[in-house]
């Protein structure tokens, strides 16, 4: 496929819609109350950060999308504790508990809800303390939420020009059926996914990084794009440098919802000590792109470079100026 038709084909997908959605939701916020609780809570994370005592707190909540919910019942009861435990590691945090909110047509279409994310509870070592039920609802629908803490933060706010960009992504998994949902997760050890995640904090702490979002259903091009607009920076990415599974296409693969996948902004003499650390653990992790100060991203392939998202005259999740 050219790349004018991936980026034609990104601009249009709902993926990035959904995203974009979150723009005028946040506007609608602004008109009638702050956005953050005080100058060092930023929305736009993959979780709010409130800062406490040494650290700071870390929440997350995801709601699942409803087809999602009735189709593959188990598998998103798995997802949505996944996703949020990812949404924590994601900012260099590590997990405490999840609570969620279920309904549901009748108690027995709950089940397979629960077995689900009673699963990833268990592999993951992150308990499940509670929540809401409503087995007498018109349809099926599902959300999560979680709360973990983090010593030192990997924000979307802190890229850097010059800095490189990092994909690290479980190449280990496969397509659930027709959906963009990259499954390397369900079927792997705990403890495994345990090591993998842990990576993460890790590399906050240690100082090696200080800019990561994990890579959501935007995939990873929309997911860039959000790094980039909270950190009002730009990015080319060379789409010919992203770690792909064999056979799959390139832009089921820029669709993708991964289990484990993650981008990273890290200063140029650091880039080689994160790569290594994700190797270590068999995650497949090189350099895609360069952070630079023009506000757009661009891509590269096959020889060609294109725009795919101007922030200067466009926003993507964030309120425009004129509604902050």
């Amino acid at each position: 496929m050219a790349l004018s038709e991936i980026v034609k084909m990104l601009r249009s997908s709902r993926f990035f819609q959904h995203k974009h959605d979150i723009a005028d939701v946040l506007g609608y916020m602004n008109k009638v109350m702050p956005v953050s609780v005080d100058d060092n809570v930023l929305i736009g994370d993959d979780c709010a950060a409130i800062p406490d005592a040494d650290g700071y707190l870390l929440f997350a909540i995801e709601g699942l999308v409803g087809e999602f919910v009735r189709e593959m019942p188990w598998f998103a009861g798995y997802c949505g504790v996944m996703v949020n435990i990812s949404d924590i590691y994601a900012m260099g945090g590590r997990p405490i508990a999840v609570v969620n909110a279920l309904w549901s047509e009748g108690a027995i279409n709950a089940e397979k809800i629960v077995e689900g994310m009673a699963k990833a509870s268990k592999v993951y070592g992150v308990p499940i303390v509670g929540g809401h039920s409503n087995v007498r609802s018109n349809q099926g629908q599902l959300a999560v939420a979680i709360i973990g803490k983090a010593k030192k933060l990997l924000s979307s706010f802190n890229a850097r020009p010059g800095d490189k960009l990092l994909m690290a992504i479980d190449m280990r998994g496969k397509f659930e059926g027709d959906y963009p949902y990259w499954n390397a997760s369900s079927k792997a050890s705990s403890e495994r996914l345990r090591g993998d995640l842990e990576l993460l904090p890790e590399i906050a702490e240690e100082g090696l990084c200080a800019a990561a979002k994990d890579i959501s259903m935007a995939g990873l091009i929309g997911t860039s794009i959000m790094l980039m607009e909270c950190s009002k920076v730009g990015a080319n990415i060379n789409l010919d440098q992203v770690p792909i599974p064999p056979v799959v296409p390139m832009l089921r693969w820029l669709s993708a919802f991964p289990s484990f996948g993650f981008i990273l902004s890290v200063k140029p003499e650091q880039a080689d000590a994160v790569i290594a650390k994700f190797k270590d653990r068999f995650i497949a992790c090189q350099e895609i792109g360069v952070i630079n100060d023009s506000n757009k991203v661009t891509l590269e392939y096959q020889g060609k470079t294109e725009t795919v998202w101007d922030l200067n005259t466009s926003n993507f999740i964030l309120p425009s100026a004129q509604e902050n």
